[in-house]
């Protein structure tokens, strides 16, 4: 049996389907903004971390061995701490054995 497509229904048809298309590209977006936020929030929760882990270590350097260590290295070689150079930038600067060093960590 045949059915004749009226220029009404052709119309309906082709703006039901521009309805669809543009909320499928608004929920693609959506997704890219979501990914976008939650990676920038993981690398400064990631950064978060390797400067406490730094810090913490500093600190245990001190207690165990009486003064603060004078280089990253030191920590790196001696306390067993992991920086990933290629995902963050690291400042670690020691002004006095007596006193804790300042350590940055930021995202690349």
């Amino acid at each position: 049996m045949f059915h004749e497509i009226t220029d009404s229904k052709l119309e309906h048809r082709k703006r039901r389907r521009t309805i669809v298309v543009a909320v499928l590209a608004a929920l693609v977006v959506v997704a890219v903004i979501v990914g976008m936020v939650i990676r920038q929030n993981s690398r400064e929760q990631g950064a978060m971390a390797l400067r406490n882990s730094i810090a913490n270590a500093a600190a245990r350097c001190c207690a165990v061995e009486g003064s603060y260590p004078a280089s990253l290295s030191y920590l790196e070689e001696k306390y067993g701490v992991v920086v990933n150079t290629q995902d963050y930038v690291v400042t670690y600067e020691a002004y006095a054995s007596n006193i804790a060093p300042t350590v940055v960590v930021v995202p690349r």
